[in-house]
């Protein structure tokens, strides 16, 4: 596009969908059981705060969950699909090798032309992606964006690894993201530290036809724990810096949804009250690139979140990768 570059996004509309399938704590223990792995409902909660997660059905793909969720948040915003002139899809669980998911979403959406295309920096993707659709829309190489996090996570769980197969489930979340002059997105702060990549990793590959390695997803809980708390406390002050506010200024922390006591951890260190805690992994599990919109679509609509709040969002992932970013709705 031509003329003048916007000087700000703001978030117009969030949306966000989750497969019709809930699978409670004890229906999972019980499926495990079958398989002679031990755990309950009382575990589950205690270590993770989960109490239900949704799984996708087996002909559901992550463009499919994308799309219902960028079509809720096309209609929050009172946008038709035509409108938008950028696709971002944030996911670790792609339909396919290539092409991405974002051309699917894009063909679904029934457009063509905008550019569309992936993000994969897992469970820090929707922070990541947001953040590519801000410079874009600032740069005035686009005006209105889809950033969608999309994730069907229960295709690569080992469910003979019960400190795993608990924690995913599936489920999309979406905002449009529009250029506006007035400051939206205010600052965000993103890292990766390759050197981390064994703690949280999902190590098969394709090669002739045939998986190499192992394609399930693989753990180091207490080593991500200890690395997760202490980065995202790092990131949510690096972006409070960079936006000239501080932790009394934040109405709303969402961060990404992996477990209770991450979450609530972080927001000790912040000095915010867990009131201003937005949660949602008690019943969607961690959903990776999902977790983030899914949460603030959840609160948006809940009338947590209002416009005029100022609302932190964080992710930590496989990677290992991490980042911030400060709004104001």
């Amino acid at each position: 596009m031509t003329g003048v570059a916007p000087r700000f996004s703001r978030i117009t509309g969030t949306g966000s969908m989750l497969p019709a399938r809930r699978v409670t704590n004890a229906e999972l223990a019980a499926q495990l059981a079958a398989r002679g792995i031990e755990t309950s409902d009382e575990w589950i909660i205690e270590r993770t705060g989960i109490r239900a997660r949704h799984f996708a059905a087996p002909e559901q793909t992550a463009s499919d969950l994308a799309l219902e969720a960028a079509r809720h948040a096309l209609e929050a915003a009172g946008r038709k699909a035509g409108e938008i002139d950028l696709i971002i899809v944030a996911t670790s669980t792609p339909d396919m090798v290539f092409p991405s998911t974002a051309t699917i979403v894009q063909h679904k959406l029934g457009v063509a032309g905008c550019p569309a295309f992936d993000v994969q920096a897992v469970c820090s993707g929707f922070v990541y992606a947001l953040t590519v659709a801000d410079a874009l829309i600032r740069t005035g190489s686009a005006r209105r964006s889809l950033v969608i996090g999309a994730e069907v996570f229960s295709r690569i769980l080992d469910f003979d690894d019960r400190t795993t197969c608990v924690l995913f489930g599936d489920g999309a979340g979406a905002v449009v993201l529009e250029a506006s002059d007035r400051p939206g997105l205010l600052a965000s702060d993103l890292h990766a530290d390759g050197a981390y990549r064994d703690i949280l990793c999902t190590p098969g590959t394709v090669s002739g036809g045939r998986v190499l390695g192992d394609p399930t997803l693989k753990m180091d809980g207490p080593a991500v724990f200890k690395l997760a708390v202490k980065v995202l406390e790092e990131s949510a002050r690096a972006v409070l810096a960079k936006a000239g506010r501080s932790d009394t200024d934040i109405d709303w922390l969402i961060p990404h949804q992996a477990n209770i006591r991450i979450m609530q951890g972080t927001a000790r260190k912040l000095k915010l009250p867990l009131d201003k805690l937005i949660v949602t992994v008690d019943e969607h599990g961690n959903t990776s690139a999902a977790s983030i919109p899914l949460a603030l679509d959840v609160a948006m609509r809940g009338g947590r979140v209002r416009a005029g709040d100022t609302v932190m969002l964080e992710g930590v992932g496989g990677g290992f990768t991490w980042g911030a970013v400060l709004l104001d709705m």
